[in-house]
Order: structure tokens, then C-alpha cells, then sequence
């Protein structure tokens, strides 16, 4: 079906679009937490947040929550229970009183090196099992130029 941004077969052309991403990206989710589940007692959320600690040292929960545009209280909360397992932990921000830097600790380091491998390889399977290279990479290309544009223009971003 060839997209364009007018007429009544367009709309239902977007809306199927829309139900297909959608629909994808909430199986994908949900097979990657299943394997997370079994393989390292965490879910997905819990493994993308521990991956942008380790690739982002001294983060804050506001550079979380704009990451994955989702609520600052969300966010605090998921960084909440990564503490209570002792995965995570918040120190005092020296420049700004009101926030904390976020660290991994040497555990939650361990398990997200742990859980990269089964992520990675679950993605493989689940992707490259559908998609042949030239259409993954279209894909991919397709997400990243969508995703560029939401982000420039701040679409979707949570307001509280």
C-alpha cells in the first residue's frame, strides 16, 4: 500500500500503519521481557534503563524520562525498584540540589552485561527471523528518520 496525506484510503492506510507499529512493537516487547524474565529476573523496562545507565554514567531521572518520553514520577518509580534490588543507586547532584546523578551498581553492571546478550540475541532472532537484511535495513532507516522528526518537533513528549 503506498502512503500518502490525503483521501479517505490514505486515513485508513495511516490507521493500519499505526495498528501495525503499534501491534509490533508491544509483541517485541513482550517476547524480549519473557526471555529477560526467565534468563534474569528483570523486564524489558527494567533492562532499557539499566543499558542507558551504563551508556550514560551520571545520568539524571529527567535524562531518562526525555530518552523514553515517559513521566518524570514514572521514571523515579522504575529507578525506585532498580535501588531496591541494590541494581542502581542515586547520589547528590553537586550543581543542582533538586535532582541526583544516577550509577549503576557493581551487581546491576554485572546483570545488564548479563542481559545484553539475551536482548541482542533475542532481537536477532525476532527481527532477522521475519526480515531479510535490505528490509530491516529500510525499517530501520524508516524509524530513525520517524523518530528524528518526533523528536525535533518534541511530538509525544509527556507534559507532566
Amino acid at each position: 500500500m503506498e502512503y500518502t496525506s490525503s483521501g479517505a484510503a490514505a486515513a485508513a492506510g495511516f490507521s493500519e500503519l499505526f495498528a501495525d507499529l503499534v501491534r509490533c512493537e508491544t509483541r517485541l516487547y513482550n517476547a524480549l521481557s519473557d526471555r529477560l524474565r526467565a534468563r534474569h529476573g528483570i523486564v524489558t523496562s527494567q533492562y532499557e534503563f539499566l543499558a542507558y545507565l551504563r551508556d550514560h554514567p551520571g545520568c539524571r531521572v529527567a535524562d531518562l524520562a526525555a530518552e523514553f518520553a515517559i513521566g518524570v514520577g514514572a521514571t523515579s518509580k522504575g529507578i525506585d525498584r532498580l535501588e531496591k534490588q541494590g541494581w542502581a543507586v542515586r547520589r547528590p547532584n553537586p550543581a543542582d540540589r533538586r535532582s541526583s546523578l544516577l550509577a549503576l551498581t557493581e551487581d546491576g553492571a554485572r546483570l545488564v552485561e548479563e542481559a545484553d546478550r539475551t536482548f541482542t540475541d533475542g532481537l536477532a532472532e525476532l527481527l532477522g527471523g521475519a526480515l531479510d537484511g535490505p528490509a530491516l535495513t529500510a525499517v530501520a532507516q524508516a524509524f530513525s528518520t520517524l523518530r528524528t522528526a518526533l523528536e525535533r518537533d518534541q511530538i509525544g513528549t509527556p507534559t507532566g
